[in-house]
């Protein structure tokens, strides 16, 4: 499983998407979108917005979320958490 991450470190939600993903020890790719500009615009194009925390997994994205909506993408897609 590919997870990738779009975060803006001063976003609380971008935050609790991390601790999420750290506290069942799922490997993922952070990807700060405020210094690469690479990363900002991929996650425009994943999303069509600017908002995040965006993640990928595996090709399926779920934008601007909250750790609930993250529980229900993740339990929507048959990933193990």
């Amino acid at each position: 499983m590919k997870i990738r991450l779009f975060i803006k470190p001063y976003c609380p939600w971008c935050v609790q998407a991390v601790e999420w993903l750290e506290a069942r020890r799922l490997p993922y790719e952070r990807l700060d979108v405020t210094t690469s500009a690479t990363a900002y615009h991929e996650m425009i194009a994943l999303s069509h917005q600017t908002l995040a925390p965006v993640i990928e997994v595996d090709g399926q994205v779920l934008a601007d979320f909250d750790t609930g909506q993250l529980e229900t993408f993740w339990k929507q897609h048959g990933l193990a958490s």
